[in-house]
Protein backbone atom coordinates (compact mmCIF):
# COMPACT_ATOMS: atom_id res chain seq x y z
CA UNK A 1 0.00 0.00 0.00
CA UNK A 2 1.35 3.38 -0.69
CA UNK A 3 1.90 5.90 1.98
CA UNK A 4 0.58 8.96 2.14
CA UNK A 5 2.81 11.24 0.65
CA UNK A 6 3.05 8.92 -2.67
CA UNK A 7 -1.06 8.85 -2.26
CA UNK A 8 -0.86 12.72 -2.83
CA UNK A 9 1.40 13.07 -5.86
CA UNK A 10 -0.57 10.50 -7.12
CA UNK A 11 -3.51 11.75 -7.15
CA UNK A 12 -3.27 15.37 -7.64
CA UNK A 13 -1.38 13.93 -10.95
CA UNK A 14 -4.50 11.79 -12.07
CA UNK A 15 -6.86 14.81 -10.81
CA UNK A 16 -4.27 17.23 -13.00
CA UNK A 17 -4.75 15.11 -16.06
CA UNK A 18 -8.67 14.50 -15.76
CA UNK A 19 -9.24 18.55 -15.34
CA UNK A 20 -6.72 19.06 -18.29
CA UNK A 21 -8.84 16.18 -20.17
CA UNK A 22 -11.98 17.29 -19.16
CA UNK A 23 -11.18 21.22 -20.08
CA UNK A 24 -10.29 20.06 -23.74
CA UNK A 25 -13.47 18.49 -23.63
CA UNK A 26 -15.28 21.43 -22.34
CA UNK A 27 -14.13 23.71 -24.80
CA UNK A 28 -16.45 21.65 -27.38
CA UNK A 29 -19.43 24.54 -27.90
CA UNK A 30 -21.82 21.51 -27.75
CA UNK A 31 -19.82 20.07 -24.57
CA UNK A 32 -22.76 20.59 -22.20
CA UNK A 33 -21.03 21.24 -18.66
CA UNK A 34 -18.01 22.94 -17.35
CA UNK A 35 -15.25 21.71 -14.90
CA UNK A 36 -13.45 23.79 -11.78
CA UNK A 37 -11.30 23.03 -9.31
CA UNK A 38 -12.29 23.55 -5.79
CA UNK A 39 -10.98 23.34 -2.31
CA UNK A 40 -8.68 20.03 -3.82
CA UNK A 41 -11.67 18.77 -5.75
CA UNK A 42 -12.83 18.60 -9.02
CA UNK A 43 -16.61 19.81 -9.98
CA UNK A 44 -18.21 19.07 -13.30
CA UNK A 45 -21.31 21.33 -13.31
CA UNK A 46 -23.85 20.44 -15.98
CA UNK A 47 -25.07 23.91 -17.56
CA UNK A 48 -28.82 22.93 -18.55
CA UNK A 49 -29.87 20.32 -15.77
CA UNK A 50 -28.01 22.45 -12.93
CA UNK A 51 -26.57 18.99 -11.86
CA UNK A 52 -22.73 18.47 -10.96
CA UNK A 53 -20.15 15.46 -10.08
CA UNK A 54 -17.98 15.73 -7.26
CA UNK A 55 -14.30 14.18 -7.43
CA UNK A 56 -12.11 14.20 -4.66
CA UNK A 57 -9.05 12.55 -3.31
CA UNK A 58 -9.62 10.16 0.15
CA UNK A 59 -6.08 10.12 1.87
CA UNK A 60 -7.26 7.80 5.18
CA UNK A 61 -8.13 4.84 2.74
CA UNK A 62 -5.77 6.37 -0.59
CA UNK A 63 -8.89 6.34 -2.89
CA UNK A 64 -10.43 8.30 -5.37
CA UNK A 65 -14.07 9.31 -4.77
CA UNK A 66 -16.40 10.45 -7.39
CA UNK A 67 -20.09 11.13 -6.80
CA UNK A 68 -22.48 11.02 -9.29
CA UNK A 69 -25.30 9.62 -10.90
CA UNK A 70 -26.64 9.21 -7.36
CA UNK A 71 -23.66 6.71 -6.74
CA UNK A 72 -20.54 6.77 -5.30
CA UNK A 73 -17.59 5.32 -6.97
CA UNK A 74 -13.97 4.30 -5.43
CA UNK A 75 -11.16 4.00 -6.93
CA UNK A 76 -8.13 2.62 -6.14
CA UNK A 77 -4.15 2.38 -7.48
CA UNK A 78 -3.39 -0.20 -9.67
CA UNK A 79 0.53 -0.08 -9.76
CA UNK A 80 0.56 -2.20 -12.72
CA UNK A 81 -1.76 0.40 -14.76
CA UNK A 82 0.18 3.39 -13.06
CA UNK A 83 -3.50 4.72 -12.93
CA UNK A 84 -6.73 5.13 -10.30
CA UNK A 85 -8.87 2.15 -11.32
CA UNK A 86 -12.65 1.41 -10.48
CA UNK A 87 -12.21 -1.70 -9.12
CA UNK A 88 -15.19 -3.74 -10.52
CA UNK A 89 -15.14 -2.27 -14.14
CA UNK A 90 -11.05 -1.63 -14.20
CA UNK A 91 -12.12 1.69 -15.91
CA UNK A 92 -9.25 4.21 -15.12
CA UNK A 93 -10.48 7.91 -13.58
CA UNK A 94 -10.47 9.76 -17.05
CA UNK A 95 -12.31 6.63 -19.04
CA UNK A 96 -14.85 6.42 -15.89
CA UNK A 97 -15.31 10.35 -15.97
CA UNK A 98 -16.22 9.97 -19.81
CA UNK A 99 -18.78 7.38 -19.27
CA UNK A 100 -20.36 8.76 -16.70
CA UNK A 101 -20.94 12.46 -18.95
CA UNK A 102 -22.02 10.55 -21.75
CA UNK A 103 -24.03 8.52 -19.93
CA UNK A 104 -25.73 11.77 -18.03
CA UNK A 105 -26.19 13.67 -20.84
CA UNK A 106 -27.72 11.56 -22.88
CA UNK A 107 -30.58 11.16 -20.05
Amino acid sequence: MMDEQEFRRAAESALDALKQHLIERAEDEDAGFDVEEQSGALNVLFEELGDKFVITPNSPVRQIWVSALATSFKLDWDAAANAFVLPRSGETLIALIDRLIREHLED
